[in-house]
């Protein structure tokens, strides 16, 4: 049994964090040269349907960077957007109270000053591009520049930039920009491509609580101030509250569906960016990848640290909140790539964060034993295993 299986496998059965329910079913996926593997375990639904290599997955917050930052390179490439340009240049409304000073690349770095999150789907009722208004009327939260605050609505904006960029809607052009292009044929907004579909989570019971309580972030809204939430499983639409019920399943910051082998095929493609140069400029994708003023932030993308034998190697890549997140290291051909259902778990769901660093803990360990002992091909049908 191989470590990323068997990492599969201890998710499904414990979770990484204590106090913390496991996930109700995974898929690992890693890439490297010479190396295939594929390991799945446990379901994807509350009826315990098996989760397979198949399955589809809400990315969540990995729209920002197989959507939004990508096609920011290719734009930024093609110079129609600069990084340094104001936001207000794309998105007119998004001005006033310091607003003008803000650019694309505070934004991509969340230096912008923005809310972390709002609830735009209380006052839109279901019009996103009232949704999209509000959210660039919404007065600052922080000095602009200073400070990394994770933005949910900074990525809003940035899929703004895109739209009045390449002039059509966001995910036309990221149908254009990104997925046609790296050959991502089942990666789409709003509703996944297949049947076969992971539930992410067992209701909005998560957003109608941050409401209720103001945390993490004290909005004057409550949970009674909506009236269209879901109270049963969530599949086949976007987890995301203004994903869904105000930006109809099409934004900047959440709303993809894609399966594990499209996820892991965009990793590789990163990983491989030299080899897509008819797509971008290298010198922009560079700029993309280099270590921004904070630990941890690239432009759009997180870093890691993965430690591959004696060496540790930066991946870049992102979490999403239900329980997805993707990475790759540049010029290795490097690519990882985890989909989960933490949020079905049965007690307080394990974060994300902690099943991605047991994702790359596991791969570290698989790529580690790869380069001490090269093997032959294998057949690809022994890489995948259900449980």
């Amino acid at each position: 049994m191989n470590a990323l299986l068997l990492a599969a496998e201890r998710l499904v059965g414990r979770a990484p964090q204590a106090n913390t329910a496991p996930p109700t079913g995974v898929v690992l996926a890693l890439r490297a040269p010479g190396l295939v593997l594929d390991a799945v375990a446990g379901t994807r639904s509350p009826d315990g349907a098996p989760m397979t290599a198949a399955t589809h997955h809400d990315l969540a917050s990995v729209t920002k960077i197989v959507a939004t930052t990508t096609a920011l390179i290719r734009l930024v490439s093609d110079r129609l957007v600069g990084l340094d340009e104001p936001v207000r240049r794309f998105v007119p409304a998004f001005a006033g109270g310091g607003k003008d000073a803000v650019t694309v690349r505070d934004l991509l770095l969340h230096r912008g000053g923005l809310w972390e999150w709002w609830p735009l789907y209380v006052a839109a009722r279901g019009d996103r591009d009232a949704a999209l208004r509000h959210a660039a009327g919404l007065p600052l939260r922080y000095p602009p520049g200073r400070e990394r605050h994770y933005s949910d609505l900074g990525f809003m904006l940035l899929g703004q930039v895109v739209e009045a960029a390449a002039g059509q809607r966001l995910d036309a052009a990221v149908r254009a920009l990104v997925t046609e292009p790296l050959g991502l044929a089942a990666t789409r907004y709003g509703r996944p491509a297949g049947d076969e579909v992971a539930t992410s989570a067992r209701g909005d019971d998560v957003e109608m609580a941050m409401l209720d309580t103001g945390h993490p972030y004290p909005v004057p809204h409550r949970a009674a101030d909506f009236g269209r939430w879901r109270r049963g499983p969530i599949s086949g639409e976007p987890n995301d509250g203004n994903a869904h019920h105000a930006l109809g399943g099409v934004s900047g910051h959440a709303g993809l569906f894609a399966p594990p082998a499209d996820l892991v095929g965009f990793a590789t493609a990163l990983a491989d960016h030299a080899e897509h140069d008819r797509l971008w400029r290298p010198e922009v994708v560079e700029e993309f990848f280099a270590p921004g003023p904070d630990p941890g932030q690239s432009l759009g993308f997180r870093r890691y640290e993965l430690a591959v034998g004696a060496e540790t190697v930066t991946l870049l890549g992102h979490p999403g909140f239900t329980g997805c997140a993707v990475g790759f290291v540049p010029g290795r051909g490097i690519a990882l790539a985890l989909a989960g259902c933490r949020l079905l778990a049965a007690g307080p769901p394990v974060p994300t964060d902690a099943l991605w660093a047991a994702a790359r803990a596991a791969a570290g360990e698989v790529l580690t034993s790869a380069s001490n002992h090269p093997a032959p091909p294998r057949d690809p049908r022994t890489s995948t295993r259900n449980r």
